[in-house]
């Protein structure tokens, strides 16, 4: 008796991003972003704090967004609606690999995320595992 397919083995080479920067175990959420964006893997994130969502984190927002809070983990296209994603709310990332906004540098962003447990390395600081 055959069932019209046959098992198979495919092998795929996987090349990481190198987004992901240390052995720290990555936890992640899911969140809603905010119409009007369109995020990448590796955008640092604010939450607004009148609705929830997440917004691309900018130093001088007042809406409570500025305060950096999370890293996407895949891109979402929030730009016609609100959309689902994750973030990730836990580990250590490389911020050669990192998006972030011209208001943040990488040594005002270390402290801001630190509070959250998101750890900041640079490749010349560590060793990228």
């Amino acid at each position: 008796m055959s069932y019209g397919f046959y098992p198979s083995a495919q092998q795929v080479a996987f090349v990481p991003d190198q987004l992901i920067a240390g052995n720290l175990k990555l936890v992640t959420e899911t969140v809603t972003f905010a119409e009007g964006n369109t995020l990448q893997r590796g955008q640092v994130v604010g939450q607004v704090t009148a609705t929830g969502k997440y917004i691309p984190c900018v130093k001088t927002a007042t809406d409570g967004s500025q305060t950096p809070c999370g890293i996407v983990v895949d891109e979402v296209d929030a730009s016609a609606a609100d959309a689902t994603g994750a973030i990730y709310e836990m580990g250590e990332f490389n911020s050669n690999y990192m998006i972030f906004d011209a208001s943040w540098t990488v040594d005002t962003l270390k402290p801001a995320l630190r509070q959250f447990s998101i750890f900041v390395k640079t490749g010349e600081s560590n060793a990228i595992v």
